[in-house]
């Protein structure tokens, strides 16, 4: 069984990390937007059964629950720790989905460079953005890259917090534009 050993804020008002004493994935993440998307997964499951949750997310050793602005914490918080602690487990990789490594729509190219572009896109957020994001309890998925149009969405804490699609997402668009090719455009998706 596995123990929330800490709850930290993020930047989010409307999430908070849930830091477990163990793993539940050695690689890649966990996301889910509606009730209906983590029905199979038994602790998103366990989660959006509460009522009021917005979003489940998770990687490494935490779980981000984004809740709806109508609810408090105050309510919330033991029930989500009491959720998790009995239907958290370690998942295995071989069933894991890593965004990183999603065929994207733009991978298609005949020459390659779509998806060269795309390797050095995931390799510079893989190490530049990604831990970032995790430490405010989010991530991002690459949706798809098209001439040079980079589509993502913001996973976790970041999903629904209002500076992810202004001020993070111009970051990214910068460091991308300055680490792989000035042409790049991120935009969400």
């Amino acid at each position: 069984m596995m123990k929330v050993i800490n709850i930290e804020e993020t930047p989010n008002p409307e999430a908070l990390k849930f830091i477990l004493d163990a793993p539940l994935l050695e690689t890649g993440v966990r996301q889910f937007d509606r009730p209906e998307d983590g029905a199979s997964d038994l602790l998103a499951g366990s989660l959006f059964v509460l009522g009021g949750i917005e979003s489940v997310f998770y990687m490494g050793s935490f779980v981000t629950v984004s809740k709806l602005p109508t609810r408090g914490w105050n309510d919330l918080k033991p029930r989500i720790i009491k959720a998790i602690e009995a239907n958290a487990s370690p998942v295995k990789a071989a069933v894991l989905s890593d965004a990183s490594s999603q065929p994207s729509n733009g991978q298609s190219d005949a020459s390659g460079t779509q998806a060269e572009l795309l390797v050095k896109i995931n390799q510079v957020l893989e190490d530049n953005v990604m831990p970032a994001l995790a430490a405010d309890g989010g991530g991002l998925e690459v949706l798809d890259l098209h001439d040079h149009v980079l589509t993502i969405h913001y996973q976790g804490a970041c999903g629904s917090c209002p500076s992810s699609t202004a001020g993070t997402m111009a970051a990214v668009q910068n460091l991308l534009q300055r680490m792989v090719d000035p042409r790049i455009q991120v935009v969400p998706g």
